[in-house]
């Protein structure tokens, strides 16, 4: 039998690989531990602590996590759907992705339209300019900043066509949302079209019988569907907006709300020169197994007989 050979790393077994990943998937306030995520080190002083093993290294324990993708440390934020027609309003938006309508088709003068607005982007002018990147060393920007006002921008995304049109409004509400729907509609092809439907959320500029009747008054090939309640990341423009917080507003240093303006237009442009369609691969079946999860999520456990 072969000794081990010095300076080797004791083997675990596989109960206690198993017991570490139980703890690192358990909150560490509901063990009593005053910590909201795990971090590697409070990881391993609770393993050691628990008696579980007697030495471990970091890096072992890492392995470990990394090799399920069990990242303790790391953490997202989500919403419970709350909206009790969830299904019956997110199902129509993902249909219009993947290209139908009321189980058909959509036609060739058919288009979909993914309009929101970026509410209160502010103009924040740095009180000392950034310093550049330099050999190891990263951009350095100045945390304190005057205000130069703000602008809401609002923006709408032809989801097959990746065509995407935009403009920066003093203030949101209805007026400003008409003046983005009067943008799109009264250019080719919308202006031809059979029919546009425009995916929205539930803000106030546009939602209700009241707001959907106002548009279709004024444009009657236009077809309002909305998504659930908390629902943006049903929004294809919620992407395009994820896009331009990371490449035109962070970090935030404008001069003036005309520079700021400028650079958010101009982005637009540069980024529709090159757009492609948004790969959306989430659909109605995906919507079911999903709803289905979180409601045997929700059940309450009962004891057992």
């Amino acid at each position: 039998m072969r000794s081990r050979e010095a300076g080797a790393q004791p083997a675990f077994p596989p109960t206690v690989v198993v017991e570490v990943k139980r703890i690192a998937c358990e909150r560490p306030m509901d063990a009593g531990v005053p910590l909201a995520r795990w971090s590697l080190p409070d990881l391993r002083r609770e393993v050691l602590t628990r008696g579980i093993v007697a030495t471990v290294s970091g890096t072992t324990l890492w392995r470990w996590l990394d090799a399920d993708a069990i990242r303790p440390w790391r953490h997202r934020s989500w919403l419970f759907p709350r909206d009790p027609r969830f299904a019956e309003l997110a199902g129509p938006v993902l249909d219009l992705y993947a290209g139908r309508w009321d189980g058909r088709p959509l036609g060739p003068r058919d288009y979909v339209i993914s309009a929101d607005e970026k509410t209160s982007i502010q103009a924040r002018q740095r009180r000392h300019a950034p310093a550049p990147v330099a050999a190891q060393r990263t951009m350095r920007i100045e945390h304190e900043y005057h205000r130069r006002g703000a602008w809401a921008y609002l923006a709408a995304w032809d989801v097959h066509h990746a065509h995407l049109l935009g403009r920066c409004e003093a203030r949101s509400g209805m007026a400003a949302f008409d003046r983005l729907v009067d943008q799109v509609m009264t250019q080719e092809p919308y202006r031809s079209a059979r029919r546009v439907f425009w995916v929205m959320d539930n803000g106030s500029a546009h939602r209700g019988a009241k707001g959907d009747a106002r548009l279709r008054d004024r444009w009657p090939t236009l077809v309002p569907v909305h998504t659930p309640r908390h629902a943006s990341w049903l929004n294809q423009i919620e992407i395009y907006f994820s896009i331009v917080q990371r490449k035109v507003l962070t970090p935030n240093d404008f001069a003036s709300l005309a520079t700021l303006e400028h650079y958010l237009i101009a982005f637009q442009h540069r980024y529709q020169a090159a757009a492609q369609p948004f790969r959306w691969t989430f659909a109605r079946v995906d919507l079911q197994q999903l709803l289905t999860k979180l409601a045997t999520a929700a059940e309450p456990v009962r004891p057992a007989a």
